[in-house]
């Protein structure tokens, strides 16, 4: 044997491509992880920043939007909102100074995150904010529509706010059952109920509330526009994405009740 050949040069000529291929692949891997950990370590990392890729990654999760810091964007006005009316669910003073739309869809859990958040910010600013909750079920939540027309059959009986308090408790096992169950549990009229849920009264209210929704730029929900209840049509609205916490609102709201 020739002592001059190396141990490649002894091994089939296959044998060593794969072996040198797996060992420069290993090389690369173990450079670029020394290379990514020393730039993060040192903060100098330019990572993309597409916030777009994030929103539907998050989509499909069931947020549909980035949780970004809320901020006052100037392509949202308050004249692109769809103005409140009598036919709007609102709690809290319908002349509160401060008006919290917010799009939100029944089935999501970050909604349901993002409902108690909103309902313990109204208990601490009572009489400052009025939040109004307006429909937009995505359309993967296969139950998301059924619930949102639950609950407009139930505030038919003056119970909205109850039967949707309960629905984002329920999101497990939303379903007729869950619906007949919480109108019975509210005390509410279940043959009324039933009679409204089965005729869908309300499909076209919440197509429009999503419509409206899409109009002004929401494509997932919880999303959410804080501004000055009697603000001028051009003045600019605070956007809330995702289920931000309960300090980001406090801040969004205070800013306007300077």
């Amino acid at each position: 044997m020739d002592q001059n050949k190396s141990l490649f040069d002894m091994m089939p000529s296959k044998t060593a491509f794969w072996i040198g291929f797996g060992t420069a692949i290993l090389s690369l891997c173990t450079l670029g992880f020394i290379i990514l950990g020393s730039c993060m370590l040192k903060g100098t990392c330019n990572l993309p920043t597409d916030t777009t890729a994030v929103d539907k990654s998050q989509a499909a999760a069931g947020t549909g939007a980035a949780a970004t810091a809320p901020t006052a964007a100037a392509s949202v006005t308050v004249s692109k909102i769809a103005p409140v009316d009598k036919d709007d669910h609102i709690l809290g003073d319908v002349n509160a100074p401060v008006t919290i739309v917010e799009y939100s869809d029944f089935q999501c859990p970050y909604c349901a995150k993002f409902h108690a958040t909103l309902q313990k910010v109204t208990d601490d600013y009572a009489g400052k904010v009025r939040w109004v909750y307006r429909h937009y079920p995505l359309s993967f939540h296969d139950q998301a529509q059924n619930a949102a027309e639950a609950a407009e059959c139930a505030g038919e009986q003056g119970k909205f706010w109850e039967y949707g308090d309960k629905l984002v408790l329920s999101q497990d096992t939303l379903g007729d059952v869950t619906y007949d169950k919480i109108a019975t549990d509210l005390g509410l009229n279940t043959t009324k109920f039933d009679t409204c849920l089965s005729s869908d009264t309300y499909l076209d209210r919440i197509t429009s509330d999503t419509k409206e929704g899409s109009a002004v730029g929401v494509s997932g929900t919880p999303a959410t526009f804080i501004y000055k209840t009697n603000a001028k049509g051009t003045d600019t609205v605070t956007v809330i994405k995702g289920a931000q916490t309960e300090s980001a609102v406090h801040a969004a709201i205070d800013a306007l009740l300077k």
